[in-house]
């Protein structure tokens, strides 16, 4: 066997033909034609580079793309200077062109990079006015970003806009359980620039998935008492504050300075501890103020804001408790109120109406319904009648049913919200404040004024009101079920909007669309029609098809 001298041969073979095939392939030292360098870099706003052609022969250049320019683009044997250029450019370019000579081809690659342009910094207002295209925005975190997609609201001075996605700076989508605050590595407060595509989604506008540019850490941090809501009464909260800055400052804003003020400040190392008294409220609208913290370092400056509700005054004549409301205050109480209170609801169960004694107890709730809870049903306990009056023989009585506004002193009693015994009364039932043209009860139904009144009287529920058929517009059909006419309280139509009264499009008895079976309605007619009741440019009226005709003779 003579392997050992047949594997030295064949190695030293292999060793030529690879170092044959490298010098013929070396692109800057063809034999026939060399380049001082086969790499050309042109710079994105335009220029030229020049390289030297040395060959053996005819040369010249082929593939050569549009957006380049070579001169000359053929030469002869020697050598030649020969120069590429191109335009200023926003797109990158690379290509390569092939340079022959006695064919033989030396490549030349070549490449135009474009500068990066970066997204000018946007107004929210501007993205706000126009959500299409990609924007860059620098505002502050309002919102933390939630647990698994980013979304957030960030805020300039023009506006708040919605972040629907948030990536990091190397455009990874946060998910679950990587992601939340420290996910992205910032937080309310935080000065943040994103950039991403604009979308109205339904009536919101949003950012959607957004790129993180940078964030700037604010210099002071809410800890507690972003938010505080009080009632009328007022009260005391605390707004606890860490800061990396200055010692912050502190500024109500100008129109809260009269009831938002500083009871108390406390300092431990670089938490600050201030209590706000907030006044109580003896306007019955509701208001809010905000309360800005600020910490600087250097040219730096870091602003958050705490936001103060406070309802209005409530249990009004014009602003009255609901049950619900009505409930939850006595809750505070330790006796009988020193002041009257208005409070709203439907009368549900009767205890006892009212009679010899003159007064009434009864249950009222905000839905009608009597649930035998003190959560909430509410007691008229011993009610005076209209006016704060006793209830004399031939006035109307209390049904359930009714939408009764009791004014009067309030207490809790053994756990029960109710009024404190003869010390309330009536205001108004049904809307109206006497029972003159009756209360809108089955038994005691409003006549045409009385409906009037009521309705001018902000009534909501369901009344009863009769009157004497003086016009028909449309007699009972079975197509529609319903039939419109006017009523009156002598049976005649005074074309009058204070003595003529609608039936407009009502159903028939028991509340049952009409059929060919039923008797019709007449002129004449004296009618209970019972339903809600509105008014329609000067016309008093049934709600349409909210109503229905009680009884009929």
């Amino acid at each position: 066997m003579k392997l050992k001298y047949i594997l030295p041969s064949f190695l030293a073979l292999c060793a030529g033909f690879f170092t044959s095939c490298s010098d013929d392939d070396d692109p800057t030292y063809l034999s026939e034609v060399k380049v001082s360098s086969s790499y050309v870099s042109l710079d994105a706003d335009g220029g030229r580079q020049t390289i030297t052609v040395n060959a053996v022969g005819d040369w010249s250049f082929a593939d050569v793309p549009e957006w380049l320019t070579i001169s000359p683009l053929f030469g002869s044997a020697g050598e030649t200077e020969v120069t590429f250029s191109a335009p200023a450019t926003t797109t990158s370019y690379t290509g390569t062109v092939l340079l022959n000579c006695n064919n033989r081809t030396q490549r030349i690659n070549v490449q135009q990079i474009a500068a990066k342009v970066e997204t000018p910094i946007s107004p929210i207002s501007a993205v706000i006015a126009n959500p299409d295209g990609n924007y860059r925005v620098r505002g502050v975190c309002i919102s933390n970003p939630d647990n698994q997609y980013g979304n957030w609201n960030i805020q300039d001075e023009t506006g708040t806009i919605y972040i629907y996605g948030t990536n990091d700076k190397k455009g990874n989508k946060g998910a679950y359980p990587i992601s939340g605050t420290n996910g992205w590595g910032f937080t309310v407060g935080d000065v943040i620039t994103v950039e991403g595509p604009a979308t109205l989604y339904g009536s919101t506008i949003e950012l959607v998935d957004v790129t993180v540019i940078a964030i700037e850490k604010s210099l002071i941090k809410i800890e507690e008492g972003e938010t505080a809501a009080f009632d009328a009464n007022g009260g005391e909260y605390m707004v606890r504050l860490s800061y990396t800055g200055d010692y912050p400052s502190i500024a109500v804003e100008e129109e809260a300075k009269s009831w938002i003020g500083i009871s108390s400040m406390e300092q431990t190392d670089s938490t600050l501890n201030v209590t706000f008294r907030v006044a109580p409220n003896t306007e019955e609208a509701a208001r809010t103020g905000v309360i800005e913290f600020t910490s600087k370092s250097g040219s730096s400056s870091s602003t958050l804001t705490s936001t103060v509700s406070q309802m209005g005054l409530s249990g009004t004549l014009t602003n009255p408790f609901s049950v619900a409301d009505a409930i939850e205050y006595c809750q505070t109480l330790t006796g009988a109120t020193a002041n009257d209170f208005f409070v709203k609801g439907i009368v549900s169960k009767i205890e006892g109406e009212f009679g010899s004694y003159g007064n009434a107890t009864f249950w009222i709730s905000d839905d009608g319904e009597f649930h035998d809870d003190i959560t909430l049903d509410f007691e008229g306990y011993r009610v005076l009648y209209f006016n704060n009056e006793k209830w004399t023989e031939g006035h109307a009585n209390i049904s359930v049913g009714d939408e009764v506004l009791i004014c009067g002193k309030l207490t809790l009693y053994k756990g029960i919200a109710e009024t404190s015994g003869n010390n309330a009364y009536i205001y108004s039932i049904n809307g109206v404040t006497t029972d003159e043209n009756g209360v809108g009860s089955a038994d005691y139904p409003f006549n045409v004024t009385g409906a009037i009144a009521a309705i001018d009287g902000g009534v909501q529920g369901i009344v009863f009101v009769e009157g004497i058929v003086s016009k028909i517009v449309y007699t009972f059909s079975a197509s529609y079920g319903t039939g419109t006419f006017w009523i009156s309280a002598d049976g005649e139509f005074h074309d009058d909007a204070l003595l003529d009264f609608e039936a407009y499009s009502v159903y028939w008895l028991d509340n049952k669309a009409w059929t060919e079976e039923d008797s019709q309605i007449a002129l004449g007619n004296k009618v209970v029609l019972c339903g809600k009741v509105t008014k329609y440019k000067t016309t008093y009226e049934t709600s349409s098809k909210n109503a229905y005709v009680y009884s009929v003779e």
